[in-house]
């Protein structure tokens, strides 16, 4: 472990371990002559209220979401059930981050996976022998439909520091989501915006000091 007061790595699952469910929402948009990234329109709508938030919190069943952000959208300007939402949401495993979370493990940092995730999501560990293998490597992991929070909310991010027995400063996050670095940064993590895997590895090394590949 190298001397940079560093001693965990956060790091979200869909979007940064998993390839990002947004290509499969463009994908399902263009296939239904929707506009371009209105579903990820829909699920900022009211972000910490909607449907989606309410379902990644685990306040409301996968068959309440259904019905919900098949209003949400409709009031948007194009009814889309929540069904097909969560049919999108698995993602293919990126094996140059699970590389690179090996080494950061070899090199002695604790890890946690930090998930928003339903408890339908396709990407359950149960469902996905290949996502199992993952997540058994992670020391912790905080999911937003077991813990009742979600990021972005800060309570979140208190939760994955105590349970890696961490303060923020000591911790280095990876998200795609700049919503979801703000706060973290805030409390004093380090962030990593994830725009590919070949970017956050590089980003990532340079703030461990470490090789990852």
């Amino acid at each position: 472990m190298s001397d940079t007061g560093i001693r965990a790595v956060l790091w979200d699952f869909g979007g940064v371990i998993l390839s990002s469910p947004f290509e499969a929402f463009n994908r399902y948009e263009q296939a239904n002559s929707l506009p371009n990234d209105f579903i990820r329109s829909v699920n900022t709508s009211n972000p910490d209220d909607n449907a989606w938030a309410r379902l990644e919190r685990n306040d409301i069943t996968p068959a309440e979401f259904d019905d919900l952000f098949a209003g949400e959208s409709d009031a948007l300007g194009h009814r889309v059930p929540g069904n097909d939402v969560l049919a999108l949401l698995s993602g293919d495993v990126r094996s140059e981050m699970v590389t690179a979370l090996d080494r950061v493990i070899a090199a002695g940092y604790a890890t946690a996976c930090l998930t928003n995730n339903v408890v339908s999501d396709d990407t359950a560990a149960h469902k996905r022998p290949d996502v199992a293998a993952v997540m058994d490597r992670f020391d912790h992991v905080v999911e937003s439909s077991k813990v009742g929070v979600r990021k972005p909310e800060p309570r979140f991010y208190e939760i994955a520091c105590e349970l890696v027995g961490v303060q923020p400063t000591e911790c280095v996050f990876l998200d795609d989501l700049g919503i979801n670095l703000k706060p973290a940064k805030a409390m004093g993590m380090t962030t990593i915006k994830v725009g590919g895997a070949e970017q956050a590895i590089d980003d990532l090394g340079q703030v461990l000091g470490i090789p990852l590949r």
